[in-house]
């Protein structure tokens, strides 16, 4: 008697696990090793069937601020895409990493404070600074910002796209196992287009700093390649805007630069406006980036990119449905 409770006690402890594991499937995996467990979310955007806009994102970039644990222009920045997303819809938000400096618990909490306001769900990416902790401290308050956020890497899946958040295994680099990971997402969606967001790009892709960034040879060589692969969207540099080349292609790939919130590094840290952007995606595939300085009502014209996802068109500016000037 005594085995047969002892022999159903552990067949529901499996039967249990099991169901747990399941859980996740259809939306977000599950399980105990947050490292190896990548996310799945599946998006329909909010736009009416009569809307071009497929998909309207803001993009956040570094904060990281030093030596004070203050983000006075990531908080201005929440505010400003809070009160755009009330006369422009927007879908959601991402961060490109290196929010917190060196993964401090000071850091975090203050960061925590300020995107707890934002009204838009907020997914982001691990930088080299989360990396000045560990996975598990930055997924502890990534939960706070987006309590779905399971683990370090993830996709969004949507009809007609996927984007893939890649956070780097160590500093702002990959290992093979993490490139290819990626490079299983980028194959999987084929043909659909895939939006990549990291913290660095490859190294080289933005000379002001060329020898910063990915240098991942599987990365470089296999992922990039992937004739589905877009867009690359990073951060990490902390360039200023005004006085670098931030958007670009480089074979069939493009590239956006995401400016830091808090402070400029390159070409030099004299002049530091904070500026986010805001990439809109229309249902016939073509991508418009706009830029805003923080607090500023008016777009950026002089750093407007446009590109078409799997359209071989020209594309005019005046096209673009993101029109609040």
């Amino acid at each position: 008697m005594i085995q047969a409770i002892k022999f159903a006690i552990i067949f529901l402890s499996i039967l249990m696990v099991g169901c747990k594991v399941n859980s996740g499937k259809g939306n977000a995996a599950s399980g105990t090793d947050t490292l190896a467990v990548h996310s799945e979310f599946l998006i329909d955007g909010m736009h009416a069937e009569t809307d071009s806009v497929m998909l309207r994102i803001v993009i956040l970039g570094d904060a990281e601020p030093k030596p004070l644990a203050e983000f006075p222009n990531l908080a201005a920045a929440v505010e400003h895409g809070n009160a755009l997303a009330q006369t422009l819809p927007m879908d959601f938000a991402i961060g490109v990493g290196d929010i917190a400096h060196k993964g401090t618990e000071i850091q975090y909490e203050a960061a925590t404070e300020v995107l707890q306001k934002l009204t838009l769900p907020f997914y982001p990416i691990m930088g080299n600074e989360e990396h000045g902790s560990t996975v598990e401290r930055y997924l502890h308050y990534a939960q706070k910002w987006n309590s779905q956020i399971e683990s370090p890497s993830y996709v969004i899946k949507h009809d007609k796209l996927a984007i893939v958040f890649a956070s780097p295994d160590h500093g702002r680099d990959f290992d093979d196992s993490g490139a290819q990971w990626i490079l299983q997402q980028v194959e999987r969606f084929s043909p659909k287009p895939v939006v990549l967001v990291v913290h660095g790009a490859q190294q080289g892709v933005y000379p002001e700093n060329p020898d910063k960034g990915i240098s991942n040879q599987l990365f470089k060589n296999q992922v990039i390649a992937q004739a589905n692969l877009a867009l690359v969207i990073s951060g990490d540099l902390h360039m200023d805007m005004d006085r670098v080349n931030h958007s670009k292609k480089i074979g069939h790939v493009h590239y956006l630069h995401i400016p830091a919130l808090e402070r400029t590094k390159i070409p030099d840290e004299e002049f530091h406006t904070p500026m986010f952007r805001v990439m809109t995606i229309t249902k016939g595939g073509k991508v418009f980036v706009d830029t805003y300085a923080v607090g500023d009502s008016l777009v950026r014209k002089e750093h407007a990119y446009a590109f078409a996802l799997s359209i071989e068109e020209q594309i005019n500016p005046s096209d673009n449905p993101h029109s609040t000037e």
